[in-house]
Parts: C-alpha cells; sequence; structure tokens
C-alpha cells in the first residue's frame, strides 16, 4: 500500500472540476509560477501530513452526500506522486466515484508507461497551460511547456475529457499574439470540453510573507473580469479558425 503526502483538503469544493467536491491538495511542485498562490505546497521534504488511500477515501465517505460531484487532485502538482495517485484513483473508481486530476502536466514523459496508468482511471483533467510560449513559459515557470503541450496531444490521442485553465497576467500573458497562438494549438485537440480563462489576482502574496519569500509580481495589478472574458474570446476565436469554423 503507497502512502501520499497531503498537503491540505477541501470537503466542498465549488472550482475544481463538475459538481461540488472532495479536493485533495497534494504537497509538492516542481514548478515556480510568477503567480502561484500555494506557495506553501512547493516543498517536498518535511512538508505535508502522510496519508494512505482509505484514509482519504474514509473522508470522503464522511461527506459524500454533500461532494457528489466526486474527488479532483490538486496541488501542489499530484503527478510528482503519481503511484499513490494511481491507487486513490483506482479505489475511487471502484466505489463509483467520478475522478478529475488538475494539473499542469510538468512531469509528463512519452516513455514512462505510468501516466497511461493514471489515464485508465482519470475521468477528467484539468489541464493548467501557463503559457503557449515556450520561452515566456521558462520566464514564468522556470520550466519549458513541450512535455505540457506533449500531454494534452496524448490526452486527446486517448479521447480524456479536458478543461483547459489559462490565467491572464498584465504584462505576461494578456497579449493578443499569445492568445491567438493559445487558442489555435487547442483548435486542433478533439477534447476540450471548458476553458476556464482566469484573471490574475494578489490573493496569495500573504501567504509569501508569511513564508519570509519575496512576491514576485508585487506591483502587479489584478486583472479585471472584464479583460479575462475579452482574452477567452480571443482563444476561442482562434480555435473556431483553427477548426475551419
Amino acid at each position: 500500500m503507497n502512502t501520499g503526502r497531503i498537503h491540505s483538503i477541501e470537503s466542498f469544493g465549488t472550482v475544481d472540476g463538475p459538481g461540488i467536491r472532495f479536493v485533495v491538495f497534494f504537497q509538492g511542485c516542481p514548478m515556480r509560477c510568477l503567480y502561484c498562490h500555494n506557495p506553501d505546497t512547493w516543498d517536498t521534504v518535511g512538508e505535508g501530513t502522510e496519508m494512505t488511500a482509505d484514509e482519504i477515501l474514509s473522508q470522503y465517505e464522511g461527506c459524500k452526500n454533500f461532494c457528489k460531484g466526486g474527488i479532483t487532485a490538486t496541488g501542489g502538482e499530484p503527478l510528482l506522486q503519481p503511484h499513490f495517485l494511481i491507487e486513490l484513483f483506482q479505489k475511487a473508481k471502484k466505489r463509483g466515484i467520478h475522478t478529475c486530476l488538475d494539473t499542469s502536466g510538468i512531469t509528463y514523459s512519452h516513455d514512462n508507461d505510468v501516466f497511461d496508468e493514471i489515464i485508465k482511471y482519470t475521468d477528467l483533467v484539468m489541464l493548467d497551460i501557463k503559457h503557449i510560449n515556450d520561452t515566456e513559459h521558462i520566464k514564468l515557470t522556470v520550466h519549458s511547456n513541450k512535455n505540457i503541450l506533449e500531454l494534452s496531444k496524448l490526452l486527446d490521442e486517448k479521447s480524456v475529457p479536458v478543461w483547459i485553465r489559462h490565467v491572464v497576467v498584465p504584462g505576461i500573458t494578456d497579449n493578443t499574439s499569445y492568445l491567438e497562438q493559445l487558442g489555435s494549438f487547442l483548435g486542433i485537440l478533439k477534447n476540450i470540453k471548458a476553458l476556464d480563462v482566469l484573471p490574475y489576482h494578489t490573493m496569495g502574496e500573504v501567504k509569501y510573507k508569511k513564508l519570509g519569500i519575496e512576491y514576485p509580481l508585487k506591483g502587479t495589478p489584478p486583472l479585471e473580469k472584464d479583460s479575462a472574458l475579452e482574452a477567452r474570446k480571443i482563444i476561442l476565436k482562434s480555435m473556431k479558425q483553427a477548426r475551419g469554423l
């Protein structure tokens, strides 16, 4: 039996997949997104609580009448603990529980069979594409986006339903050309079921202060919701054009 290192659990999640969900925040993430609002989930050593899949599912059973949407694994980055994630989702599916993986896809590798195993037990993937331009993605997260885009293509090939998330940050991703490029890429995928374009906010800044970490985007203003809606329209238009619509 595997154990996972868990940061926290939320029993009434409303923005982490369809319906009201039981949300499991995995500890550990290799990304260092400039706008990350969960820096307390980064560290993989000595942080979080060791739990078994059975312990997590036992907690779920205690609130399943309210969390009828299912279970979402988020973080942090759940794919840093792939074998534990497989066990959790496999056991959840045996109980008829809907499973959702919220991931950046950063750890994906085409030559690692573990990802095919994860997909077998995953009903929905919420894929967070930080930036469509690889150079800018590295500036934003310290990592390339190449394996993330490869994962999105694999999910398409496997017909796994995907919700795309994209955060629009003033001066970083609020660029019409980048938004159009993102739409053109998404347009070639046939499994996209939803597109969430989220406005940058500063609510995570207080966590940096508590952790003694300098906030990377200090002084960057939150994005207005109307601007995020306009960005979404640009992406959708390019998606339609890529599909010849």
